[in-house]
């Protein structure tokens, strides 16, 4: 039933939020709050009386402006935009804002302001770049022709809390909108499409994108975005130049494949998603034995492309039996997900090495899989430690220049605590490949348990550039170096994260709510952890875990032990 009494009215409101409020904080609070009033001073309020607005909250570092006119309400968060860098401050403590603008139904309550029209302000400013604003297309259609300045069209997006999706603008009109272009040529390679019609071709043809992405890494001069996000556009129409802003790159590859009778065709197309063109396209067709040169070819030509020259990696162990490749592939995309699936990777591997006892990869992926399931899913140290060991020192062997490999052995020799053997690995990993996303992941892992926090933060930023969207022990590892360096409320935030909360990362998301205060909420996590993970126990990740820092063993323990996590 309708509330009459209610004064509903057309507004359009600005949410403006200073950036990393709670870190500068922490470094200086009496800095921050000065520039805070500098910037509510100097700049806010300025702004909105000149665009005849009314600022109706304020919660600590946020404001909650209303104006009547779209187009002031645009015109006052550009100026406010524009006139941050006014603010004398250091780099590190620059106040940025993200603004979110919105056109809607509102309700006045005594000298608030409610409703959806806020509620969807609020949630288009977390959307929006440190600097930027993000608007509502309610505000877009109002501004067109008003305001000169151009917005850039993201599409529909789903945003928390709100069950329709909402057509996002961004300002300003780049990609750097959202991820800044690294300075090298920027690609990603989507997955490819299955022309086949066979659902049992699928894990062949994901295998030729995830090769086509391997090789094309380990190109010189290249930034290439890792599979994992990639993977989240499979199977669904897209944007090009929404998905190179997403994922923050120039060029985008996109094609499709279909093996049948023995052959292997590929369709695939270079875009310039910045300039808009395409660079080119060209169709392959090859035999199923060739399924390797082509992938050379389809490399070439777009390493030709972007870098001007052809810059030929050495060349890395390729299978000769093609049911140990569909095994291998099919193994990839199991071994992390969980115990159960881990324990379908080691059948799926145990054959494919069977088929092939030379085939590097699949011996560098069943060490891994090894190494999880004795590390992190509970199943018995012997024979499984020494069985990741071997094969990963053999796959190595057997292919020095598989940059994967190479990972693998770093990680498990560390935890073999070999230490300085594990860090050539590591060294000679991005060394093959500078673009390896696990191996700067897995480098972030150690250096936290090394004490080496700062190193481990940057080095966990670094696998998150190169994969924006990534698998859940990616934030296991990112939430882990927050929690080491006492920043329990990101690390909270992180573990949170529909991505990795519920695996085994859930552990430090219970340690992080207990030096929180939180111990209910706490003890409440880390049961639901040990319902998942049985086989827990302080003591077992103490003995197991790569740990060279006192301080850090402590800490984590420390959180453990208030989490009500079993000592034994």
């Amino acid at each position: 039933m309708t509330d009459h009494s209610l004064q509903r009215h057309l507004a359009a409101i600005v949410v403006a939020d200073v950036v990393g409020y709670s870190r500068l904080m922490e470094a200086d609070e009496v800095a921050t709050l000065e520039n805070l009033r500098e910037l509510r001073s100097g700049v806010i309020e300025p702004a909105v009386m000149r665009h005849k607005g009314r600022i109706f909250k304020v919660v600590g570092d946020g404001f909650l402006i209303e104006f009547a006119s779209a187009v002031d309400a645009v015109a006052a968060a550009l100026e406010m935009q524009r006139a941050t860098t006014a603010v004398e401050a250091s780099g590190d403590r620059r106040l940025l804002l993200r603004v979110g603008v919105n056109l809607g139904d509102v309700i006045d309550e005594a000298s608030d302001v409610l409703g959806d029209g806020v509620n969807v302000a609020a949630r288009l400013q977390t959307q929006a770049a440190p600097g930027g604003i993000c608007i509502s297309a309610s505000v877009h259609s109002e501004i067109v022709g008003k305001i000169a300045d151009q917005f850039f069209d993201a599409g529909e997006r789903y945003l928390k809390n709100l069950t329709r999706p909402v057509h996002v603008w961004h300002w300003p009109d780049a990609l750097q909108s959202i991820l800044p272009l690294p300075e090298n040529p920027s690609i990603a390679v989507l997955p490819f499409t299955n022309m086949s019609g066979n659902e049992a071709d699928e894990p062949f043809v994901d295998g030729l994108t995830e090769d086509l992405i391997t090789d094309l890494s380990r190109t010189a001069g290249l930034f290439v975005i890792a599979r994992n996000s990639v993977y989240g556009y499979k199977g669904k129409p897209v944007d090009v130049r929404l998905v190179a802003q997403e994922l923050g790159v120039r060029y985008v590859l996109e094609g499709s494949a279909r093996r049948a009778m023995g052959r292997v065709r590929i369709n695939a197309q270079l875009v310039d998603a910045l300039g808009g063109q395409h660079l080119w396209a060209e169709r392959f067709d090859r035999t199923l034995e060739d399924v390797f040169e082509l992938q050379d070819e389809v490399n070439a030509k777009i390493v030709e492309a972007l870098v001007g020259r052809l810059t030929i990696p050495t060349p890395r162990n390729r299978p000769k039996n093609f049911e140990a490749y569909d095994l291998c592939v099919r193994a990839r995309l199991l071994t992390e997900e969980s115990p159960q699936t881990e324990r379908e990777a080691y059948i799926l591997l145990q054959r494919a090495v069977k088929l092939e006892p030379s085939y590097a990869e699949a011996l560098g992926l069943l060490a891994y899989n090894r190494w999880l399931a004795w590390t992190h899913f509970g199943e018995p140290e012997d024979p499984n430690r020494r069985m990741a060991v071997t094969s990963a020192q053999k796959a190595v062997d057997l292919d020095p220049n598989d940059a994967g490999c190479r990972y693998v052995l770093g990680t498990i020799l560390a935890y073999e605590r070999r230490w300085e053997e594990s860090e050539a690995a590591f060294a000679m990993a991005l060394k093959l490949d500078p673009n390896h996303a696990d191996t700067w992941a897995a480098m972030s892992d150690m250096s936290v348990l090394d004490g080496r926090i700062a190193d481990g933060l940057a080095q966990i930023e670094k696998a998150l550039r190169l994969n924006p969207y990534p698998a859940c022990w990616y934030l296991c590892h990112l939430g882990q170096a927050q929690y080491a360096a006492r920043d329990y409320e990101a690390a909270t935030a992180t573990l949170r994260r529909k991505e990795t909360y519920r695996t085994n990362s859930r552990k430090f998301l219970a340690a992080a709510l207990a030096q929180l205060g939180h111990h209910e909420e706490a003890r409440r996590e880390a049961e639901l952890f040990l319902i998942a993970h049985p086989h827990f126990t302080i003591g077992h990740w103490l003995s197991s875990q790569p740990l060279r820092d006192a301080s850090v063993r402590d800490h984590f323990v420390d959180g453990f032990r208030k989490a009500g996590l079993p000592e034994t």
